[in-house]
């Protein structure tokens, strides 16, 4: 299920997207892009010929263009062109006969910018944001002295000179040709989002110290796309190497250190995120920004999110004990505050804990639900009533009740706008209809959750998103269509699962996990048992209770039946420790096949019954019907096939509508076998027509079972089915049948296993 927690990191920077930056101390200059910028602005009041479409897409680029870094001329171009290609031309032009001018040229170009204001009606108002911009680049030019202006000069020409020599060295050079097929691809990002440039390496090194307005955006956007996209956020390599940058110029920049914190925690470093967030909440109190707008609390504030945050930076690491003492000393700080806010964040964080340790919180939560209700906290109390949601779908509570309680958690995702808590709560309903064993409304949610658009300011009519919510639906979605047979489907989502969620990312070990054990499964249903080694090496290094037992699973497959039941034993106490009820009747359910092996058909019976009710009293609808096939299966090899058939109707049904492929095919071949060994006591007639009827559902089981590439079973089905047609006399479908068993009986190795003791 998703981590309905994952939000709960306070993070001061972001407020709906917009980063709250202490002043930065650097006060605009002017550079040679921002020469090129203030021409392009020049051109556009002077242009007449410009028509309202380009208009429009030209001032939609100006805000990204005034407060993005700088960048290469070329690429300035190219954003410009896709507007307006006149525009860009005269931009061009104007620039080459600048560079390539005299210095008074330049003097006259900042001269005419004045002009801009004046007038009855002038083309730029002094208080809009191109207004401010033109006031601020003309004053930063007054203010430079001569040997300022000519150094100035001589840079721009070398902006100029840098492009043109890249230009004529391209095709000559395979660096060029790499650099092109970067341009190609930034132009296909920017056709996708206008408003947000993507920064390449390639910007960041013709970069200076950013000014104040170009930190603020720099880091607003790397913050946004940590949060909701990492795979388009900056490597974190190159994004550490601008923010020591921009921390070499000043120090004392905490949002700088905050960003730090979380570009350390995508790589998991324990020692650069902790130094990263202590210096964030050193420089907070040091350069009072809190104290300015909290009065006396600022301080202590401070403090107690301080020791909140690293409370949560050790819980995430797994370091509980020193979580634990974090979040005691936040909790004492926000008790002397009276600080209802900050201790409603604690009690989140204790139950998280207590949860982590196994320890049962649901009292905890319930107490953080009501609390965060009454203090008009919509996104903490949205969160509890989802943590409360998983904890109950786990302890076997009905499904009716758990949606009602997610309805009323939507309500007020939708009241208050909280769209990531709408997508979270839709992936929670994905996860609790597939544990229940409903495929259909599980796929139902998922296609819901994909097609839905963000609600964030900075994403409106936005289709896709990159959160942990969206990982767990895809991921979903490409175990449902595995299960169906559809591989070629399943690997297609992976596909896409890979580009979005890059192996370095947070959230990358999800679908890892599930791309292992959807080439388990692909693997041991094509009884290929060599290659399952290295893939349960990698299921147990991102779960270790799943890769055991699927080291079972490969063990029991190959006969190897004593140290399969060592190993399901051990996992069966471990797992009834921990509570994990899924597993729990997964491994009795294997245990029971085990038995079988051994002819102790009778000690399988009583696993199995507790399997059953197990998976019925906690709605585990899948596994109960996998149960019943189990126990049919036992009373057929115990002599009672007239029960076996009767008790077989309890789970065809939902085995049929929502059950795998794998699962169907067994259950009709289970069929078909009662029908043949009831059929013993049977009229010729009516033996004739059970017979008749069991081929049929043979070769209903054979097609599911082709769909998943089972050909020991189809092996098992032609068998019989020689076997049936001989009974019946069909000397020409019994002969087609022993040539197709005989074909794939030399190709597939034998294991000892005999039809009669396989389900």
């Amino acid at each position: 299920m998703a981590s309905v927690h994952e939000s709960l990191y306070f993070n001061p920077m972001m407020t709906n997207g917009v980063v709250h930056a202490n002043v930065f101390g650097i006060k605009d200059w002017v550079t040679p892009y921002k020469i090129s910028v203030l021409v392009l602005l020049s051109e556009m009041t002077k242009d007449t010929k410009i028509s309202l479409v380009e208009k429009r897409r030209l001032n939609k680029q100006i805000l990204p263009l005034l407060q993005g870094p700088d960048m290469t001329l070329s690429k300035l171009i190219k954003i410009v062109e896709e507007c307006c290609p006149h525009v860009a031309s005269s931009v061009q032009i104007r620039i080459k006969l600048m560079a390539e001018g005299e210095l008074k040229d330049m003097e006259l170009f900042f001269d005419d910018l004045a002009d801009s204001f004046t007038g009855t009606e002038p083309e730029v108002h002094k208080t809009s944001v191109v207004g401010l911009f033109l006031r601020h680049m003309i004053l930063a030019y007054n203010k430079l002295s001569f040997s300022q202006v000519y150094k100035l000069y001589t840079s721009l020409q070398q902006y100029f000179q840098s492009e043109k020599s890249k230009a004529t060295s391209k095709p000559d050079s395979n660096e060029g040709d790499m650099d092109l097929s970067n341009t190609e691809e930034e132009e296909g990002k920017l056709e996708k989002e206008d408003l947000d440039f993507p920064i390449g390496e390639e910007d960041l090194a013709c970069n200076g110290p950013l000014s104040q307005k170009q930190a603020e955006y720099f880091l607003s956007q790397q913050a946004s796309l940590l949060k909701s996209d990492e795979s388009k956020a900056l490597p974190p390599v190159l994004l550490q190497k601008e923010l020591n940058n921009l921390l070499k110029f000043n120090p004392d920049f905490a949002e700088a250190h905050y960003l730090s914190y979380l570009n350390s925690l995508r790589v998991q470093d324990v020692f650069s995120s902790t130094h990263s967030l202590l210096h964030y909440f050193d420089r907070l109190i040091l350069t009072g920004a809190e104290s300015k707008s909290n009065g006396d609390e600022g301080y202590g504030r401070s403090l107690r999110y301080a020791a909140l945050n690293l409370a949560a930076l050790h819980c995430r690491f797994g370091h509980y004990h020193q979580a634990e003492l974090a979040l005691q000393e936040a909790i004492r700080i926000a008790q002397e505050s009276s600080d209802h806010v900050c201790l409603q964040h604690c009690l989140s964080w204790l139950y998280i804990l207590k949860h982590k340790k196994g320890v049962d919180s649901s009292v905890l939560l319930e107490h953080s639900v009501k609390k965060a209700i009454h203090f008009g906290l919509p996104y903490l109390a949205s969160l509890g009533i989802q943590s409360l949601v998983q904890q109950r779908a786990l302890a076997g509570k009905t499904a009716d009740k758990l949606m009602d309680a997610l309805k009323d958690s939507d309500l007020l995702h939708w009241k208050h706008s909280l769209s990531e808590l709408i997508d979270i709560s839709t992936a929670q309903k994905t996860a609790i209809w597939r544990l229940y064993g409903q495929s259909t409304m599980a796929l139902q949610q998922a296609q819901m959750l994909l097609s839905m658009n963000s609600l964030d300011a900075g994403n409106v009519g936005v289709h896709q998103n990159n959160t942990e919510s969206f990982a767990v639906v895809l991921c979903n979605l490409a175990e449902l269509h595995a299960e169906q047979g559809c591989f070629s489907a399943a690997s297609e989502i992976l596909k896409h699962l890979k580009e979005r969620f890059p192996p370095n990312s947070q959230h990358a070990k999800l679908w890892m996990l599930f791309d292992q054990k959807i080439q388990f499964d692909r693997a041991m249903n094509d009884g290929k048992y060599h290659t399952t080694e290295s893939l349960v090496t990698g299921i147990t290094a991102l779960n270790s209770v799943e890769g055991l037992y699927r080291k079972a699973i490969v063990l029991k497959a190959q006969n190897q039946t004593a140290e399969a039941h060592k190993i399901l034993q051990v996992l069966l106490s471990h797992c009834q420790k921990i509570k994990n009820i899924e597993m729990v009747i997964r491994v009795l359910l294997s245990l029971a096949e085990l038995y079988w092996r051994s002819s102790c058909h009778p000690v399988a019976l009583p696993v199995l019954l507790k399997a059953l009710a197990l998976s019925r009293e906690y709605r585990l609808q899948s596994l109960a019907s996998e149960t019943v096939l189990n126990l049919a299966f036992s009373q057929l090899m115990l002599g009672i096939p007239e029960q076996a058939l009767s008790i077989l109707h309890m789970a065809i049904e939902p085995i049929l509508a929502h059950g795998a492929v794998l699962d169907k095919g067994r259950a009709m071949f289970l069929v078909a076998k009662c029908q043949v060994a009831s059929a013993a006591s049977y009229t010729l007639q009516k033996k004739t027509e059970a017979l008749e009827s069991a081929i049929l559902n043979l070769n209903e089981a054979k097609a599911y079972f082709a769909m998943v590439d089972c050909k020991e079973q189809i092996r098992d089905i032609l068998y019989l089915q020689a076997r049936l047609y001989n009974t019946l006399g069909n000397i020409q479908e019994r002969n087609k049948c022993s040539m197709l068993f005989r074909q794939m009986h030399q190709e597939l190795p034998s294991h000892g296993v005999s039809l009669v003791i396989r389900l």
